[in-house]
């Protein structure tokens, strides 16, 4: 039986990509993270011997969890560590180590950004969002990083803002974060960040044909399409817009993970 300070790695996999997850922190090691540079989605590297430093940054935000290789005494000492500072922390039963071999998703770490003073990736994009530019930053925030920060501007000034401001570009032209073929950004990322598992491809799928007015796709994208042109049509603030379509994504993201199977039909054993 685990131990109340010790999250397992399949209710950890349960809170991936929705918006109760924990804070994840992973402290192993250099050696054993060149061993393999992926990150277990959404977490952040950091030396557990700074715990005392980074710990009181962490005051006042979501229950964390913290991960080393195999579960044990460094994620277990920087737990303990934060709860001194008041923090709803625990470790990861078995560690990164387990993760990997239960063959759950991990992302390449550098795939990731390159982080701004404050520990946020920073990305940019075309404003005005309908759809892709959307469900990419739902995923970024739900998946890679909790904390990204979005800058939407004029078309013609992406790539100059990209460079000014130290910011990653994506759904542009002649960008790696782009669409390649058929496929466009959302699915881009899900492949990079090595996500690709049935709920995303198929929410992938329903983005695609959003998009693309190729409502044959999915039954479903017709859905999307119009509570999404909705929302653009309500917001004139870009980030308004996407905080919320945020709960938009959530629960499309469940129904393709968790309800696909269900039914809703009026009640046909009502008494007359």
């Amino acid at each position: 039986m685990s131990s109340y300070n010790v999250i397992s790695s399949d209710k950890r996999s349960r809170l991936i990509g929705t918006a109760k997850a924990p804070t994840l922190i992973d402290v192993r090691i250099d050696e054993d993270f060149a061993a393999d540079p992926r990150l277990i989605p959404g977490a952040m590297r950091r030396s557990y011997r700074d715990v005392q430093e980074w710990a009181p940054q962490l005051a006042g935000q979501s229950p964390v969890v913290v991960i080393c290789q195999k579960g044990k005494k460094l994620s277990e000492g920087a737990a303990a560590w934060l709860r001194q500072y008041g923090i709803a922390a625990e470790s990861l039963e078995g560690g990164h180590l387990g993760w990997t071999e239960m063959q759950k998703p991990a992302v390449p770490a550098d795939k990731i950004p390159r982080r701004d003073g404050r520990g946020r990736t920073v990305w940019v994009t075309r404003a005005r969002p309908k759809i892709d530019r959307i469900a990419c930053p739902w995923l970024i925030r739900r998946f890679i990083d909790p904390a990204a920060v979005f800058l939407f501007v004029a078309s013609a000034e992406v790539e100059a803002v990209a460079d000014r401001f130290d910011a990653t570009p994506f759904d542009v032209e002649n960008v790696f974060w782009s669409h390649r073929g058929e496929f466009y950004t959302f699915d881009v990322m899900i492949q990079e960040f090595g996500l690709l598992a049935p709920p995303l491809e198929r929410l992938a799928t329903m983005v695609r044909a959003a998009d693309t007015a190729r409502l044959d796709l999915s039954p479903e994208a017709p859905g999307l399409l119009a509570a999404s042109l909705g929302l653009s049509r309500m917001y004139d603030d870009d980030l308004e817009q996407l905080s919320a379509a945020m709960l938009l994504y959530d629960a499309f993201y469940r129904w393709c993970r968790d309800a696909t199977g269900e039914t809703h039909n009026w009640p046909t054993n009502k008494v007359r």
